[in-house]
C-alpha cells in the first residue's frame, strides 16, 4: 500500500537529477463531492500539496454519500482502502463498529505529531464524532445545519411582507395561508425531509428521537420518533401538503432546484445551500433560523449537524499516517476553515474560524450567514440535541422517507406512519445490535 511519486527528470536511463531526487509519500482521499463543492475540495488539496514537499494528497470522487461509504467498505475488504474516507454523519455508528478497519483520528494525530487541538472544535460538532471520553474518532469536515431560506421577491409578488417574523411554525402556518391566497404555487418546499423535519425537529425541541441518548449510550436503543411532538408537526405538514401549501419534490435535495429557480417562497434546507443559492438565484433572498413550535418541548434548543467527517483507514505505513496527520491538521486550521465556511455555508468547525470570519466583516457583508453558527452554539447540547448515533441509519432513513411520503399523499396519518417507521426501524437496530455485540 506504500506508494511514492518520484519527482525529477532522469539525466540518463539510470540517474536522477541531484536537485530532484526526493520522494513524496502519497495519501489517498476519497470523497463524495461534485460541482462547486468538488472544485473547492480540489482547491484545498492543491493548496496543501503546494505548501510542503513531503506528501501528496490524491483526491478521488466516489459517488454520493452512500456510494462513497460502500466503496470504502468494499475497498477495505479487498485490502485496497484509501487513507482517508469521507463518511456522512449517519454512517458514524457503522464506522465505529468496524473494528480493525479504522484508525481513530486522536491516535493518528498523536502518533504523527501534527498540530492538533481537539478543544478548538465547537462542542456541537465535536461531540458527534467523539467517544464517551471525548476522544475524536473522525475529523469533522463539512458540517451543516438546517435553516429557512426566504425568497423575498416571491413574498412581495403574493402581497406578503418579506420581513414577517418566521421564527415559529405558528407564524409560518399563517404566512403559508397568505402566500397561497396571494397566488403562490409553491409556498413551502423542503430538502432532506427526515434530517430536517424529524431528526433536527426532535433536537430543536429537546425531545428524544431514540432511547439511550439517541444511541450514544448503547446499541440497545429504540426509535422514539413517533412521540407527541413529532406527530403534531408532521400532522401539520400533512395538512399543508393537502392544501397545496407544502410541495413535496423528493427525498434528497430536489427542491433546491425549484427554490433556486424562484418557484418557491420558503425552503427548509441545509445552511450549505448558500453556495448554490448565491450562485444561481436571480431574486432577492435571505436566510432565517429554522422555525420551532412555540410551547413544545424546550424549543428552541439547538439543531444538529448534517454533512460528513473524515475517517482514517487502517492498513497503511507509519510514514503515510504522518502525511494523513499533516493534511488533517491543514484542513482544521483557522484560515482554511474560515475560507471553507465563507465559500460553502458549512459551519466553521472551530471557534477560531468563526471569529476570523466575523473579524473579516463577512457576516456584516452577508447578513444571515452567521445564523447556522448561532443556532448550533447558543445553547449547550442536551442528551436529546447532541446528535444521533444509530446503526443502519442510512437504511432507516429510507424507511422514514417511505412513511413520510405516505403522510404527504394522505395515505396514512402521521401517527400511523411514525408507528410503522418505529417498528420497521427498530427491527434494523436489533439486527445491528446483534451483529456488533
Amino acid at each position: 500500500m506504500n506508494k511514492t511519486l518520484i519527482a525529477g527528470l532522469a539525466l540518463s536511463g539510470t540517474m536522477l537529477s541531484p536537485l530532484a531526487a526526493y520522494a513524496q509519500t502519497e495519501v489517498q482521499f476519497w470523497h463524495a463531492f461534485t460541482g462547486r463543492l468538488g472544485e473547492l475540495v480540489k482547491a484545498q488539496v492543491e493548496e496543501f500539496n503546494a505548501s510542503q514537499s513531503d506528501y501528496v494528497v490524491v483526491e478521488s470522487h466516489k459517488g454520493n454519500y452512500s456510494e462513497t461509504l460502500n466503496a470504502g467498505i468494499a475497498a477495505f475488504r479487498a485490502q485496497e482502502q484509501p487513507h482517508i474516507l469521507m463518511v456522512f454523519e449517519v454512517g458514524t455508528a457503522t464506522m465505529m463498529s468496524a473494528q480493525g478497519a479504522i484508525k481513530p483520528v486522536y491516535s493518528v494525530m498523536a502518533e504523527s505529531g501534527a498540530e492538533f487541538d481537539p478543544d478548538a472544535f465547537i462542542g456541537s460538532v465535536k461531540g458527534y464524532y467523539t467517544t464517551t471520553d471525548g476522544e475524536m474518532l473522525s475529523l469533522p469536515f463539512n458540517s451543516s445545519t438546517p435553516v429557512l431560506w426566504v425568497n423575498r421577491d416571491a413574498f412581495k409578488a403574493a402581497g406578503v411582507d418579506p420581513d414577517t417574523d418566521l421564527s415559529t411554525w405558528q407564524n409560518v402556518d399563517a404566512v403559508l395561508d397568505q402566500l397561497k391566497a396571494g397566488g403562490s404555487e409553491c409556498p413551502l418546499v423542503t430538502a432532506w425531509q427526515s434530517w430536517i423535519h424529524l431528526e433536527n425537529f426532535s433536537a430543536y425541541h429537546d425531545v428524544p428521537f431514540a432511547s439511550k441518548d439517541n444511541g450514544f449510550s448503547g446499541l440497545d436503543t429504540e426509535l422514539m420518533l413517533n412521540g407527541e411532538a413529532q406527530v403534531a408537526h408532521l400532522t401539520a405538514m400533512g395538512e399543508w401538503a393537502k392544501d397545496g401549501k407544502f410541495i413535496y419534490t423528493g427525498r434528497r435535495n430536489e427542491g433546491g432546484a425549484n427554490f433556486r429557480a424562484g418557484e418557491c417562497a420558503l425552503f427548509t434546507e441545509s445552511s450549505a445551500g448558500y453556495a448554490g443559492i448565491k450562485a444561481e438565484a436571480q431574486f432577492d433572498f435571505d436566510v432565517r433560523p429554522l422555525p420551532y413550535w412555540e410551547g413544545i418541548g424546550n424549543a428552541p434548543q439547538n439543531t444538529i449537524i448534517g454533512g460528513a467527517s473524515l475517517w482514517v483507514m487502517e492498513g497503511h505505513e507509519a510514514e503515510e499516517y504522518k502525511g494523513v496527520g499533516a493534511f488533517l491538521s491543514f484542513l482544521s486550521s483557522s484560515d482554511v476553515q474560515a475560507s471553507w465556511h465563507q465559500n460553502t455555508g458549512y459551519l466553521p468547525i472551530t471557534a477560531a474560524a468563526g471569529e476570523a470570519t466575523r473579524l473579516a466583516g463577512f457576516y456584516d457583508e452577508n447578513p444571515g450567514t452567521d445564523i447556522a453558527v448561532i443556532q448550533m452554539t447558543a445553547k449547550e447540547p442536551t442528551a436529546n440535541s447532541k446528535g444521533l448515533r444509530l446503526g443502519s441509519f442510512d437504511q432507516i432513513r429510507g424507511i422514514i422517507d417511505e412513511e413520510l411520503e405516505a403522510i404527504w399523499s394522505g395515505d396514512k396519518t402521521a401517527q400511523a406512519a411514525m408507528d410503522s417507521a418505529k417498528e420497521r426501524g427498530d427491527a434494523l437496530l436489533r439486527r445491528f445490535e446483534s451483529a456488533n455485540k
